[in-house]
């Protein structure tokens, strides 16, 4: 979709429909307002019957206002001026986007970035009518036999100024918006692909398209061959039990002259059965969702590079199947990482801790300024923080508190979690230097303690992603989070954000 600028009042945009917000209370906004002055008072008349009252998630659509030059005019409910925060702005958005699609038009002016939201710029409301707007209208049909051809998609969409000092700051809201709904639409594309299709090997062919897209990338993927070398126990153990083969893929984009990169590691389980500690089959269908840690590295890395950033990054993605089978790893196998540490498998469903940890090792030859690794990991982290937050766990005060200011700087929300030493101790083996589990107690806590053994050379991140990923039940699909977290985080980096 195009997005653009442009300064006018609204009465003389020449499109297929002006949007405008109303709050709660029948008041409107400076736009709205703008509209029923040269209208002869048509929206006030016409809000005192009733039809809208202005609450968060009501619209209403108006055909030939008087004295304006587009076709039609959306009124948005904006709910209470004073109490209009993050979360309702991106709901107002949302609710427009929906409201235009239904209306089939190919084109609108929206000027709710006049809107005042809290402690926010008129950079950041440009950014998130960019990025909302295309996440509300992502369709993932690639797979459906009929597709609704019929259907005329809303190709454009102007944000209206009535200043044009703003155009600078609204640009660049745009450009940063685009940008993460082009990764976030990445990583849902990968995400809702299934299983059979999205495999390891499709996961690194999807790496060289981006590689081949833009010079400052390149790549290397691992075979299994390779990762024997050099000793990745852990990781190939994963995917003893699978047909398909497991793969290391290493995607550095080289922007940043000199300067130490800073490394992303995704948990690439294509589909996770459990293994051997096989899970239910209620539900199972959504493991094909295990991987999107993966395939968030992948979509930062195109956000980043749409950007231009002047940075060095590097993709690490630790890729396989966790499959049951007379191969499979076994519940009390005992396995050597390639850090050199032994790691006793008690449950093979705590997989991805096992792929990230050789992955986590691997990062120490880029001598990274930071890492952060990013996994669908424990259900225990759903059960502690449920599905708006990601879990934040680091070993370093200044990175986790640079990951959260960007969380909320995106509005994609992160909460950190402890990382004790208390925790440590459940993860004692008698047989090898670890256990891969720690019991159920903390179980998302434990998890991050295990991979904070391997990350001891750097300063390190991890976001548990398993309640955010994704969502499920009537709406189930890949969310793209925490694409527009971690571009934040980047842009920050670059000094930009």
């Amino acid at each position: 979709m195009e997005f653009t600028v442009k300064t006018g009042n609204p009465e003389k945009q020449r499109s297929a429909c002006v949007v405008v917000g109303v709050y709660e209370g029948r008041k409107l906004s400076a736009a709205a307002a703008r509209l029923d002055q040269v209208s002869g008072g048509q929206l006030v008349k016409l809000l005192g019957r009733g039809d809208l009252e202005g609450k968060p998630g009501q619209s209403l659509m108006l055909y030939d206002l008087p004295d304006t030059a587009c076709e039609r005019v959306l009124l948005v409910g904006c709910g209470k001026k004073d109490e209009l925060d993050d979360r309702r702005y991106r709901q107002i958005l949302a609710n427009a986007a929906s409201a235009l699609d239904a209306l089939h038009a190919s084109s609108a002016v929206s000027y709710l970035a006049e809107l005042e939201v809290k402690g926010r710029d008129l950079a950041w409301k440009a950014r998130q009518l960019a990025e909302v707007t295309e996440h509300t209208l992502y369709r993932f049909d690639q797979l459906k036999s009929e597709k609704d051809k019929r259907r005329r998609k809303l190709a454009r969409i102007i944000l209206g100024l009535t200043e044009r000092s703003e155009q600078t700051a609204a640009e660049r809201g745009l450009k940063e918006g685009q940008a993460i709904a082009v990764g976030q639409h990445l990583v849902r594309d990968l995400g809702n692909l299934p299983g059979n299709i999205c495999t390891p090997t499709y996961l690194a062919e999807q790496a060289k398209l981006l590689a081949d897209s833009d010079t400052r990338f390149s790549l290397q993927v691992l075979e299994r061959e390779d990762m024997e070398k050099l000793g990745m126990g852990a990781l190939l153990s994963v995917a003893k039990g699978s047909v398909q083969p497991p793969k290391l893929i290493v995607l550095e984009y080289r922007n940043g002259g000199d300067a130490k990169p800073i490394a992303l590691i995704g948990k690439g389980i294509t589909f996770d059965t459990g293994g051997i500690s096989i899970k239910p089959s209620a539900d199972m269908d959504e493991m094909k969702f295990d991987m999107c840690g993966a395939a968030s590295v992948l979509g930062t890395l195109k956000a980043v590079a749409q950007l231009e950033l002047p940075l060095n990054v590097v993709g690490i993605i630790a890729a396989a199947e966790n499959m049951p089978s007379g191969q499979a790893s076994k519940p009390g196998d005992i396995v050597t990482s390639l850090s050199g540490q032994t790691v006793e498998i008690l449950n093979t469903d705590a997989e991805g801790r096992l792929v990230l940890c050789d992955a986590l090792t691997y990062a120490e030859r880029f001598q990274p300024a930071a890492v952060v690794d990013i996994a669908t990991l424990t259900g225990a982290c759903v059960i502690a923080l449920g599905r708006h937050p990601h879990g934040l766990f680091s070993n370093d005060d200044k990175l986790a508190q640079e990951l959260l200011t960007a969380s909320q700087a995106a509005a994609d929300r992160a909460w950190q979690m402890p990382l004790w030493e208390d925790y440590q101790s459940q993860l004692d083996s008698n047989f090898a230097d670890m256990a891969n589990i720690g019991g159920r107690d903390a179980g998302a806590i434990t998890a991050a303690c295990f991979l904070s053994r391997f990350a001891k050379k750097y300063k390190w991140a991890h976001l548990d992603i398993a309640g955010t990923a994704w969502k499920t039940g009537k709406e189930k699909g890949a969310t793209g989070r925490p694409v527009p977290l971690l571009t934040q985080f980047l842009l920050s980096r670059a000094g930009q954000g």
